[in-house]
């Protein structure tokens, strides 16, 4: 595809096409008007029209500076936010059933969740030539040039450049569709991957778990992980219990009956399943088995691996998704994030902090450790002791929505920016562990959606809650409050996992509990662990998806055996030194690997950039504020947008010279 569009670019009367535009507009025109006409004639196809059509759409559409191209700039930014927010309302409309936890998913609920009525959306645009119109005025720009020009440009020309690059593309409806499906069957498949804890046993056969306790793979078995250091009889056999059934998913040994299924009793360390006697579930409530056949889990990585790789020949800019996350998604090379995320698991710190757990648990290290959170300053309070507190609170998601304005006036907004805010994020009862949608356009609302039991939000889900009311107040900001639609939002998703963070990070304040005096210096040895954690998982997939590239018709069970070795190697070079066991799998456990395409790196670098951004925070002394101020910035290069926030370019140095600090 990409050599027929290059070889009808040189039928095309290019050079006739420019020397006319020139002739008509004048020679301070000439620079746009050639960028513009090979922009155009790099995309042009032969459904578009012969030469002369080209010539007649060229010398009809090419807009001068002044008032012709700020009308068709002006236009531009106000209906595609109309396109683009009603399709995505559209969409939402048509997953709500299957995202929400209100009722049964029905055969029909997952077939309406697959379509995506934006999937034709750019091809419509090149189709009737908008698209066109949009390279012939506005620049295409590299990643190279916004890191090395965009400090010295406007507003306006950032808009411009952001406008252009929805279109460096030209990829198929049917690519789209085609990947919107993969996605909304994996994601259907993640949020229905539960386990049911009371039903699986320890070494000898032990029940340790209560009644009724459903983890979600892999969020709520972590978190799991994390509540039981606060559990002194039983905490240890639990954790072990955990890693277990953690290392079973990973490398595919877990038997497909006991997901989601409290009928069976499982013993993951003999792999034992037998008929249960107890019933502690609700039937109705129960999702059906996968059907995804041998290796289900990798089945549906290779899936969406396979439909984003449909997009590879309508990319000539990033041919490959991997590109596209780094280079024009998160705007930061993958060299580059490699080394953020190296420097921190090879950090000289990582042993110190390692140690100085090992002092406060007593015991050496072992494996689930990794998800060790007796930094933060919760450990003071029992999951038992923070569930009540939460559940009093919080019976229904309506209960947490209404308590919003209180919320954010304690994060430090005033009165008026908290009712701004609460009046523009709705609240819904997740099926999953939580999410937020952005909202689709303005006067439409994000959706705030976190896990709601039947007696009603316990801690867990009231963390998620915060975690996901940052994301929304961030989308309410860089949205309503943009100075260009094309602006909107921030440079990657690494930044609103940023942004996110700082309100997770203050749950407790929000609870009304006490922190020690010495908070700060242990949340930032928390923040540190867990990037530590975070940044080796990030490694595993960034490596899965090279060997994916490497074996493009690799089989389900190939993809599984290779990420386990992907697991081991990566686990063995920079946590095995430390936890003192080899060929551990714990890295691969995370469900984002399975539905979200290369998104785990941006968490670790979340937590840089958040931990930049706390850090400014303080210095302000207002956490609203600020953050409604770096909100507003938009989706310039990620170190443009960070030395605006906090003075210094994206990477690892301030996190990792706190943690020095702290230990000392």
């Amino acid at each position: 595809m990409q050599s027929l569009v290059l070889a009808l670019a040189l039928t095309l009367p290019i050079d006739k096409v420019q020397t006319e535009l020139v002739a008509k507009y004048g020679e301070a025109q000439r620079p746009r008007i050639e960028r513009g006409v090979r922009q155009v004639a790099d995309f042009w196809r032969a459904e578009d029209g012969d030469a002369a059509a080209f010539e007649s759409f060229a010398t009809t559409n090419y807009q001068p500076d002044g008032e012709p191209l700020d009308a068709l700039f002006n236009r531009l930014q106000f209906t595609l936010e109309s396109v683009d927010g009603h399709m995505a309302e559209v969409s939402r409309d048509w997953k709500w059933q299957s995202d929400l936890d209100v009722g049964t998913v029905y055969p029909f609920d997952e077939i309406q969740a697959g379509y995506e009525p934006s999937a034709h959306l750019n091809e419509d645009l090149f189709e009737n030539k908008l698209a066109q119109v949009v390279l012939l005025n506005f620049p295409l720009t590299t990643l190279e040039q916004r890191l090395n020009e965009g400090d010295k440009w406007s507003r306006r020309q950032w808009a411009e450049a952001k406008l252009a690059l929805r279109f460096s593309r030209r990829v198929p409806s049917q690519v789209n569709v085609e990947a919107g499906r993969a996605i909304a069957t994996a994601s259907q498949f993640v949020a229905t991957y539960n386990i049911w804890m009371h039903h699986v046993l320890g070494p000898k056969g032990e029940r340790l778990f209560p009644k009724e306790m459903r983890l979600l793979e892999h969020w709520n078995l972590r978190d799991e992980i994390k509540a039981d250091y606060s559990d002194a009889q039983n905490g240890i056999a639990k954790q072990r219990i955990l890693k277990r059934v953690m290392e079973r998913i990973v490398d595919g040994t877990i038997p497909s009956i006991v997901v989601d299924n409290p009928r069976v009793d499982w013993n993951p360390f003999t792999n034992e399943v037998k008929p249960s006697t107890i019933v502690d579930y609700d039937a109705a409530s129960l999702s059906k088995p996968s059907d995804a056949g041998d290796a289900p889990r990798y089945a549906m990585i290779l899936s969406t691996f396979r439909a984003a790789k449909l997009a590879d020949p309508y990319s000539p800019t990033a041919p490959t998704h991997i590109q596209r996350k780094f280079d024009e998604d998160r705007q930061l090379p993958e060299a580059r994030v490699k080394k953020m995320l190296e420097d921190i698991v090879s950090s000289p710190l990582v042993p110190r902090v390692a140690k100085l757990i090992e002092q406060r648990l007593g015991r050496k290290l072992e494996p689930f450790d990794l998800w060790y959170n007796g930094f933060r300053p919760r450990a003071q309070y029992t999951e038992a002791q923070l569930d009540e507190i939460v559940r009093k609170r919080y019976p229904t998601a309506d209960a947490y929505a209404k308590d919003m304005p209180h919320l954010l006036e304690q994060l430090g907004f005033t009165k008026e920016r908290a009712q701004y805010l609460s009046a523009r994020i709705a609240v819904d009862p997740a099926r999953g562990s939580g999410h937020a949608l952005p909202a689709s356009h303005r006067g439409d609302k994000p959706r705030l959606r976190t896990r709601v039991g039947k007696n009603g939000m316990d801690y867990k889900g009231f963390n998620i809650a915060v975690h996901e009311m940052g994301h929304t107040v961030e989308q309410v900001f860089s949205l309503n409050d943009i100075d260009y639609y094309s602006l909107s939002s921030v440079p990657n998703n690494a930044f609103t996992e940023a942004l996110a963070f700082v309100f997770q990070a203050k749950d407790l304040e929000l609870l009304g509990l006490d922190k020690p005096a010495d908070a700060r210096k242990m949340q930032t040895l928390n923040d540190f662990w867990g990037t530590y954690e975070i940044a080796g998982v990030a490694l595993v997939e960034m490596q899965m998806w090279h060997w994916m590239y490497d074996h493009p018709n690799a089989t389900p069970a190939q993809l599984r055996d290779a990420t386990v070795a992907i697991s081991k190697d990566i686990w063995n070079r920079y946590y095995a030194p430390i936890f003192g066991e080899r060929d551990v799998t714990l890295l691969g456990v995370y469900a984002h690997m399975v539905n979200y395409m290369m998104y785990l790196p941006d968490y670790p670098i979340g937590h840089m950039i958040a931990f930049q951004i706390e850090e400014q925070m303080e210095k302000a002394g207002n956490i609203g504020a600020e953050f409604e101020r770096m909100s507003k910035f938009g989706s310039v290069t990620p170190d443009l947008w960070m030395r605006h926030a906090a003075g210094a370019p994206v990477g690892p140095e301030a996190l990792l010279a706190a943690t020095e600090r702290a230990l000392r």
